[in-house]
């Protein structure tokens, strides 16, 4: 059994378990005549599980997870000692507080970057501006400024125009958890609209005649396309949305709402999520599978399936945006977590700008961060009940990298970008995603006593700059991505970065970045000395 569970590599290692950042080990090979040593650091909150195993004749194994997809095996010679390093790591990869994370006692050294960098990259009536969208029809409400209609939306919300404050708080009565329609991108080219919302408190019979007058005043916003009907896009498969129904929630009724068009996405529920990315961390730690196993216990996992649905849900949305000019609602149970996924990748198919290193930042910022994706929980920050867990902004992260690989020169930022932002939101080493919503922010004062993220990758921005990147190309409008089986890849760069060994493997891009980093470095040299060269010398 212990054969099986340990790493293609037998290591040996050595801990210095600190209180603060990272467990350091170092690590020898055990066929190393030489004992060469290297040293890697694991932050703790990247730490998923451990289980300790059987006895072997090298020592007591102890194996660890690790969200970031890396898997080691300790080989600790005394057994109290393995109990003792189990114990501490089980309490610090998992805090009591928020308050006792990383994050609040994080220091750079001098000269990183200032503590205020990041904090204000993002400001909601800057973003709708930047949108054009028309003060005609929309507005900037701050109906919610103290967080009492709707606890996990942000300040300020964009609602229609003609929307009066009875409606909006009659809207938010009859959605769940208060998060009525608002909107989160406006399409200037055609003044279509992308809109979110969580599942109506309706049941088999419950009605809001409000909730009905805020989706006919969304529909009256796109002057351009008024006869269109609006479509509500609900992210559940139609059964689940059937089942919920037979409580106190579900979706609306269609007889009623008979001006908006229906359409039910088949996007399976965060437990579901959480049982595939299970599965498929069991795939990549298979050891020396053949072509036939590997293929079958992913395509088992269910995991490629599930960003297939993601990607195709995104496509459809930014096609009935951009190419059909209707608004579209986006709806699931509690409107933080599939409806950041889809309306975000969909706005990022839409507008360039997101497809920017400073763009993606304020997309995230908005989408995941304002409108309340509960990173505590589904990253598991805290110690408690588990269940809350799931690689939500995971299948994000890989969405945006499934389009990447179709539209290379698209894109501002590389892979190893987009594995920097997943990754830093595990490790709470920043600030920017401690918590459930933009009001748990506030009350913790993260900008007044964390980093924040933002500020660290944009002082090492040259690190995430795709060198293929041309801003023509990103200029060309809507990205149609191709979701056939056959493009929806395998993420070897993510989720096998640390196979055979503790460190990642050097990718084709990383290498073209370096390629290309040393060209310009001969570049410079050359004129250099060319300077310095005496004309005499050159004619």
């Amino acid at each position: 059994m212990v054969k099986q569970r340990l790493l293609r590599e037998s290591i040996a290692c050595r801990l210095a378990l600190q209180q603060l950042p990272p467990l350091i080990y170092s690590t020898a090979e055990a066929n190393d005549i030489d004992c060469h040593q290297t040293q890697t650091k694991i932050l703790h909150m990247h730490i998923s599980s451990m289980e300790r195993l059987q006895l072997t004749t090298a020592g007591f194994p102890l194996y660890i997870q690790c969200k970031t997809f890396q898997c080691i095996t300790v080989l600790i010679p005394r057994e109290k000692d393995c109990q003792e390093v189990h114990a501490i790591l089980e309490k610090y990869s998992r805090a009591m507080r928020l308050e006792d994370l990383y994050a609040f006692t994080y220091q750079p050294s001098c000269d990183a970057f200032y503590q205020v960098a990041g904090w204000a990259l993002y400001d909601t009536q800057t973003e709708y501006l930047r949108m054009e969208f028309p003060e005609k029809h929309w507005c900037i409400s701050l109906i919610n400024k103290n967080y009492e209609i709707c606890d996990t939306y942000p300040k300020c919300v964009a609602v229609p125009r003609s929307a009066t404050t009875p409606l909006l708080v009659g809207s938010s009565k009859f959605r769940s958890h208060g998060r009525l329609p608002v909107l989160c991108y406006y399409y200037k080219h055609n003044q279509a609209t992308i809109m979110r919302c969580s599942q109506p408190l309706s049941g088999f019979s419950a009605h809001c005649l409000e909730d009905e007058q805020l989706l006919h005043c969304i529909r009256k916003t796109n002057p351009t396309h008024s006869s269109a009907p609006l479509c509500i896009v609900d992210t559940r498969p139609a059964v689940n949305s059937a089942v919920c129904r037979v409580t106190v929630t579900g979706s609306e009724n269609a007889n009623i709402y008979s001006d908006f068009k229906f359409v039910f996405l088949s996007i399976e529920n965060i437990h579901v999520m959480r049982d595939s990315l299970h599965k498929l961390v069991e795939v990549c730690e298979l050891r020396e599978p053949s072509v036939e196993e590997f293929l079958a216990a992913l395509q088992s996992s269910g995991w490629l399936k599930h960003i297939k649905s993601i990607v195709d849900t995104s496509a459809f949305i930014a096609t009935t945006v951009g190419d059909e000019g209707v608004s579209v609602l986006v709806q699931c149970s509690d409107g933080g977590d599939i409806a950041a996924q889809v309306c975000s990748l969909a706005s990022l198919l839409l507008d360039p700008f997101y497809r920017t290193l400073q763009g993606f930042m304020i997309l995230v910022e908005k989408e995941w961060l304002s409108f309340g994706h509960k990173f505590t929980d589904r990253c598991g920050y805290l110690q408690g009940d588990q269940k809350e867990t799931s690689p939500i902004f995971t299948q994000f992260i890989e969405a945006v990298w499934q389009v990447m690989q179709q539209f290379p020169c698209a894109f501002q930022f590389n892979e190893r970008f987009l594995l920097a932002v997943h990754d830093h939101a595990f490790s709470c080493q920043f600030g920017t995603f401690i918590g459930n919503c933009e009001k748990d922010r506030v009350d913790l004062r993260l900008s007044e006593r964390t980093y924040s993220l933002w500020g660290y990758l944009l002082k090492h921005m040259g690190e995430f700059i795709n060198p293929l990147y041309r801003r023509e190309d990103s200029q060309l409008g809507v990205l149609r991505p191709v979701s056939n089986p056959q493009n929806i890849k395998f993420w070897r760069g993510m989720y096998m970065r640390f196979e055979g060994w503790v460190h990642p493997k050097e990718s084709v891009m990383e290498r073209l970045c370096i390629m290309k980093d040393q060209s310009s470095s001969l570049e410079d040299h050359i004129k250099l000395v060319a300077k310095r060269t005496p004309p005499s010398m050159t004619s």
